[in-house]
């Protein structure tokens, strides 16, 4: 039997115009993450440890890693080592993103 299933998990305020919603196992994270509005320039590039996948529910964005840049659409998925220099930059409003991480991102559990 299934007791860890949750509805309707609360979004988190990350900053004015994006929030976050994270569910998460022993091993695995899913973020859902939405821009509310198109980025004038990308977020500054970060890296981590953790394995991930991006997964474009809606909207439009560039995706830099290291040197490279990858127009991403409704639909698109993209794979980041770990380790990898990235970042995003929305360009149509209401951008959503499904993003899986492993191991989980002790960082982003409150």
């Amino acid at each position: 039997m299934y007791t860890n299933i949750e509805k309707n998990v609360p979004p988190e305020l990350v900053k004015t115009g994006l929030k976050r919603r994270i569910h998460y196992l022993e091993n695995l994270m899913t973020v859902v993450i939405d821009f509310e509005h198109p980025m004038e320039v990308p977020d500054p590039p970060h890296s981590h440890p953790h394995e991930q996948i991006t997964y474009v529910a809606e909207g439009e964005l560039s995706f830099f890693i290291g040197d490279e840049i990858f127009m991403l659409n409704k639909g698109d998925m993209i794979k980041i080592p770990s380790g990898a220099l990235h970042t995003v930059q929305t360009i149509a409003p209401n951008t959503r993103l499904i993003d899986s991480f492993s191991p989980i991102r002790e960082d982003f559990i409150r």
